[in-house]
Protein backbone atom coordinates (compact mmCIF):
# COMPACT_ATOMS: atom_id res chain seq x y z
CA UNK A 1 0.00 0.00 0.00
CA UNK A 2 1.55 3.33 -0.69
CA UNK A 3 2.15 6.09 1.53
CA UNK A 4 -0.74 8.08 1.05
CA UNK A 5 -3.23 5.36 1.01
CA UNK A 6 -1.95 3.85 4.15
CA UNK A 7 -2.84 7.43 6.13
CA UNK A 8 -5.90 7.57 4.36
CA UNK A 9 -6.98 4.04 5.18
CA UNK A 10 -6.34 5.08 9.27
CA UNK A 11 -7.95 8.13 8.82
CA UNK A 12 -11.11 7.18 7.29
CA UNK A 13 -11.33 4.61 9.33
CA UNK A 14 -11.33 6.59 12.30
CA UNK A 15 -13.36 8.81 10.87
CA UNK A 16 -15.97 6.36 10.06
CA UNK A 17 -15.94 4.63 13.76
CA UNK A 18 -16.37 7.88 15.49
CA UNK A 19 -18.35 9.67 13.27
CA UNK A 20 -16.31 12.28 13.29
CA UNK A 21 -17.45 14.24 10.20
CA UNK A 22 -20.85 15.68 9.25
CA UNK A 23 -21.96 16.81 6.40
CA UNK A 24 -21.13 20.67 5.70
CA UNK A 25 -18.50 20.60 8.43
CA UNK A 26 -16.01 23.22 9.07
CA UNK A 27 -13.05 21.69 10.02
CA UNK A 28 -9.90 23.47 11.46
CA UNK A 29 -6.55 21.75 11.77
CA UNK A 30 -4.50 22.61 14.51
CA UNK A 31 -1.32 22.80 12.22
CA UNK A 32 1.40 22.83 14.84
CA UNK A 33 4.48 22.39 11.77
CA UNK A 34 5.38 19.26 13.41
CA UNK A 35 4.82 15.49 11.21
CA UNK A 36 1.62 14.58 13.01
CA UNK A 37 -0.42 17.98 12.67
CA UNK A 38 1.13 18.28 8.36
CA UNK A 39 -0.24 14.10 7.98
CA UNK A 40 -3.06 15.00 9.48
CA UNK A 41 -3.68 17.99 7.26
CA UNK A 42 -2.59 15.92 4.11
CA UNK A 43 -5.30 13.07 5.18
CA UNK A 44 -8.45 15.65 5.43
CA UNK A 45 -7.16 17.63 2.64
CA UNK A 46 -7.61 14.06 0.38
CA UNK A 47 -10.81 13.32 1.90
CA UNK A 48 -12.48 16.02 1.29
CA UNK A 49 -12.38 15.08 -2.36
CA UNK A 50 -13.91 11.79 -1.75
CA UNK A 51 -15.56 11.62 1.27
CA UNK A 52 -19.12 11.41 0.99
CA UNK A 53 -20.02 13.49 3.67
CA UNK A 54 -18.86 17.27 2.29
CA UNK A 55 -16.78 19.34 4.48
CA UNK A 56 -14.47 22.62 4.70
CA UNK A 57 -11.34 22.71 5.70
CA UNK A 58 -8.81 25.33 6.97
CA UNK A 59 -5.29 25.06 8.64
CA UNK A 60 -4.49 27.09 12.16
CA UNK A 61 -1.14 27.44 13.49
CA UNK A 62 -1.30 29.12 16.49
CA UNK A 63 2.51 31.00 16.44
CA UNK A 64 3.79 30.70 20.54
CA UNK A 65 6.22 33.70 19.57
CA UNK A 66 9.93 32.01 19.79
CA UNK A 67 11.50 34.15 17.54
CA UNK A 68 13.18 33.31 14.22
CA UNK A 69 9.93 31.13 13.45
CA UNK A 70 9.55 31.08 9.95
CA UNK A 71 6.18 29.46 8.47
CA UNK A 72 6.22 30.15 5.58
CA UNK A 73 7.05 26.64 4.29
CA UNK A 74 3.81 25.93 6.01
CA UNK A 75 1.72 28.44 3.81
CA UNK A 76 3.58 27.09 0.71
CA UNK A 77 2.04 23.76 1.54
CA UNK A 78 -1.22 24.64 2.52
CA UNK A 79 -1.27 26.42 -0.52
CA UNK A 80 -0.18 22.95 -2.89
CA UNK A 81 -2.97 21.52 -0.91
CA UNK A 82 -5.73 24.58 -1.56
CA UNK A 83 -6.34 24.91 2.25
CA UNK A 84 -6.79 27.99 3.50
CA UNK A 85 -4.08 29.08 6.59
CA UNK A 86 -4.03 31.27 9.31
CA UNK A 87 -1.85 32.02 11.47
CA UNK A 88 -2.58 33.20 15.59
CA UNK A 89 0.13 35.17 16.93
CA UNK A 90 0.54 35.05 20.55
CA UNK A 91 3.29 35.30 23.12
CA UNK A 92 2.44 32.26 24.93
CA UNK A 93 6.67 31.47 25.26
CA UNK A 94 6.98 34.58 26.86
CA UNK A 95 4.27 34.35 29.52
CA UNK A 96 5.65 30.42 30.16
CA UNK A 97 9.17 31.04 29.89
CA UNK A 98 10.09 34.56 30.97
CA UNK A 99 7.05 35.79 33.15
CA UNK A 100 5.88 33.01 34.72
CA UNK A 101 9.55 31.00 34.56
CA UNK A 102 7.79 27.51 34.66
CA UNK A 103 9.22 24.40 35.76
CA UNK A 104 6.56 22.52 34.33
CA UNK A 105 5.67 24.38 31.64
CA UNK A 106 3.42 21.71 29.26
CA UNK A 107 0.34 21.87 31.16
CA UNK A 108 -0.21 25.37 31.01
CA UNK A 109 1.38 25.77 27.56
CA UNK A 110 -1.41 23.30 26.31
CA UNK A 111 -3.81 24.94 27.82
CA UNK A 112 -2.95 28.35 26.70
CA UNK A 113 -2.63 26.61 23.04
CA UNK A 114 -6.01 25.33 22.61
CA UNK A 115 -7.36 28.40 24.10
CA UNK A 116 -5.93 30.31 20.99
CA UNK A 117 -7.30 27.75 18.45
CA UNK A 118 -10.56 27.02 19.88
CA UNK A 119 -10.64 30.92 19.67
CA UNK A 120 -9.26 31.37 16.03
CA UNK A 121 -11.51 28.16 14.92
CA UNK A 122 -14.95 30.21 15.59
CA UNK A 123 -14.03 33.44 14.73
CA UNK A 124 -13.07 32.11 11.33
CA UNK A 125 -16.75 29.86 11.43
CA UNK A 126 -15.40 26.58 12.32
CA UNK A 127 -17.83 24.05 13.69
CA UNK A 128 -14.60 21.34 14.50
CA UNK A 129 -11.25 21.13 15.56
CA UNK A 130 -9.23 18.41 14.20
CA UNK A 131 -5.95 17.41 16.48
CA UNK A 132 -3.31 15.18 14.97
CA UNK A 133 -2.78 12.74 17.79
CA UNK A 134 -2.02 9.44 16.87
CA UNK A 135 -2.27 5.49 18.23
CA UNK A 136 1.01 6.31 20.34
CA UNK A 137 -0.33 9.23 22.07
CA UNK A 138 -3.68 7.10 23.26
CA UNK A 139 -1.35 4.84 25.13
CA UNK A 140 0.92 7.16 26.22
CA UNK A 141 -1.93 9.44 27.43
CA UNK A 142 -3.61 6.60 29.76
CA UNK A 143 -0.48 5.58 30.88
CA UNK A 144 0.61 9.28 32.04
CA UNK A 145 -2.89 9.05 34.03
CA UNK A 146 -2.65 6.09 35.20
CA UNK A 147 1.05 6.26 36.93
CA UNK A 148 1.10 10.19 37.59
CA UNK A 149 -2.60 10.95 38.11
CA UNK A 150 -3.60 7.37 39.26
CA UNK A 151 -6.51 7.15 37.11
CA UNK A 152 -7.96 5.66 34.61
CA UNK A 153 -8.74 8.25 31.13
CA UNK A 154 -7.19 9.53 28.49
CA UNK A 155 -8.62 12.45 25.86
CA UNK A 156 -11.58 11.29 23.51
CA UNK A 157 -11.81 10.32 20.07
CA UNK A 158 -14.06 12.90 19.37
CA UNK A 159 -15.13 15.84 22.35
CA UNK A 160 -17.48 18.70 22.44
CA UNK A 161 -16.56 21.60 24.21
CA UNK A 162 -20.04 23.26 25.24
CA UNK A 163 -18.55 26.41 26.66
CA UNK A 164 -17.72 27.46 23.22
CA UNK A 165 -19.55 25.02 20.75
CA UNK A 166 -16.81 23.24 18.80
CA UNK A 167 -15.98 19.52 18.64
CA UNK A 168 -12.84 18.33 18.87
CA UNK A 169 -12.02 15.26 16.93
CA UNK A 170 -8.54 12.76 16.24
CA UNK A 171 -8.57 11.20 13.05
CA UNK A 172 -4.84 9.70 13.68
CA UNK A 173 -5.66 7.34 16.60
CA UNK A 174 -5.55 4.61 14.59
CA UNK A 175 -2.03 5.27 13.29
CA UNK A 176 1.02 4.40 14.65
CA UNK A 177 3.76 7.44 15.25
CA UNK A 178 6.41 4.74 13.05
CA UNK A 179 3.42 5.36 10.34
CA UNK A 180 3.53 8.95 10.87
CA UNK A 181 7.06 8.86 10.71
CA UNK A 182 7.78 7.24 7.99
CA UNK A 183 4.88 8.91 5.83
CA UNK A 184 5.89 12.29 6.67
CA UNK A 185 9.81 11.31 5.41
CA UNK A 186 8.56 9.92 2.07
CA UNK A 187 6.63 12.85 0.97
CA UNK A 188 8.80 15.21 2.49
CA UNK A 189 6.53 17.28 4.77
CA UNK A 190 7.87 20.70 5.55
CA UNK A 191 8.11 19.25 9.58
CA UNK A 192 9.43 22.50 11.40
CA UNK A 193 11.45 21.43 14.60
CA UNK A 194 10.21 22.82 17.74
CA UNK A 195 12.57 25.30 19.29
CA UNK A 196 10.27 24.99 22.97
CA UNK A 197 13.35 24.60 25.36
CA UNK A 198 10.99 21.81 26.94
CA UNK A 199 11.05 19.51 23.95
CA UNK A 200 12.08 15.71 24.36
CA UNK A 201 12.37 16.47 28.14
CA UNK A 202 9.32 15.61 29.45
CA UNK A 203 7.01 13.18 31.15
CA UNK A 204 5.15 11.74 27.98
CA UNK A 205 8.77 11.53 26.63
CA UNK A 206 9.62 9.90 29.66
CA UNK A 207 6.59 7.60 29.15
CA UNK A 208 7.42 6.87 25.56
CA UNK A 209 10.65 5.16 26.56
CA UNK A 210 9.39 3.10 29.13
CA UNK A 211 6.70 2.07 26.63
CA UNK A 212 9.03 1.25 23.90
CA UNK A 213 11.23 -0.39 26.92
CA UNK A 214 8.50 -2.37 27.76
CA UNK A 215 7.46 -3.49 24.45
CA UNK A 216 11.06 -4.52 23.58
CA UNK A 217 9.72 -7.39 26.71
CA UNK A 218 6.58 -7.25 25.46
CA UNK A 219 5.63 -7.24 22.08
CA UNK A 220 2.26 -5.76 21.00
CA UNK A 221 2.13 -4.35 24.54
CA UNK A 222 0.57 -1.15 23.01
CA UNK A 223 -1.91 -2.89 21.03
CA UNK A 224 -3.23 -4.78 24.32
CA UNK A 225 -3.03 -1.46 26.31
CA UNK A 226 -5.37 -0.27 23.32
CA UNK A 227 -7.62 -2.85 22.97
CA UNK A 228 -8.20 -2.84 26.77
CA UNK A 229 -9.19 0.98 26.64
CA UNK A 230 -11.63 -0.30 23.63
CA UNK A 231 -13.00 -3.00 25.48
CA UNK A 232 -13.45 -1.14 28.95
CA UNK A 233 -14.83 1.78 26.42
CA UNK A 234 -12.78 4.46 28.25
CA UNK A 235 -13.74 8.12 27.40
CA UNK A 236 -15.75 7.65 24.27
CA UNK A 237 -13.31 4.61 22.94
CA UNK A 238 -15.13 1.02 21.58
CA UNK A 239 -14.64 -1.85 20.23
CA UNK A 240 -13.93 -2.09 16.59
CA UNK A 241 -14.03 -4.89 14.21
CA UNK A 242 -10.67 -4.29 13.13
CA UNK A 243 -7.40 -2.25 13.82
CA UNK A 244 -4.88 -1.60 11.56
CA UNK A 245 -1.14 -0.84 12.54
CA UNK A 246 1.42 -3.50 13.66
CA UNK A 247 -0.87 -6.30 14.02
CA UNK A 248 -2.97 -8.15 11.35
CA UNK A 249 -6.15 -8.90 11.42
CA UNK A 250 -6.34 -7.48 14.83
CA UNK A 251 -10.08 -8.04 16.17
CA UNK A 252 -11.82 -7.27 19.69
CA UNK A 253 -14.69 -9.92 20.43
CA UNK A 254 -16.66 -8.21 22.74
CA UNK A 255 -18.44 -11.47 23.71
CA UNK A 256 -15.39 -13.60 24.72
CA UNK A 257 -13.66 -10.45 25.83
CA UNK A 258 -10.55 -10.70 24.03
CA UNK A 259 -7.86 -10.04 21.28
CA UNK A 260 -6.99 -12.07 18.44
CA UNK A 261 -4.49 -11.26 16.28
CA UNK A 262 -1.69 -12.47 14.09
CA UNK A 263 1.62 -10.29 14.24
CA UNK A 264 3.15 -9.15 10.83
CA UNK A 265 6.04 -6.46 10.06
CA UNK A 266 3.26 -3.79 9.02
CA UNK A 267 5.88 -2.96 5.92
Amino acid sequence: MDNTKLLLSYARRAVDDYEMIDEGDKIAVGVSAGKDSLALLCALAQMRRFYPKKFELIAITVDMGFEGMDFAPIKSFCEELDVEYHIVPTQISTIIFDVRKESNPCSLCAKMRRGALHTAAKELGCNKVALGHHFDDVVETFMLNLFHEGRIGCFQPVTYLSRIDLHVIRPLIYMPEKDVRYFASKVALPVISSPCPADKNTERETMKQLLHSLERENPGLRYRIFGAMQRSRIDGFKPTQRMQGGLKNYTVDENENNIESEETSND
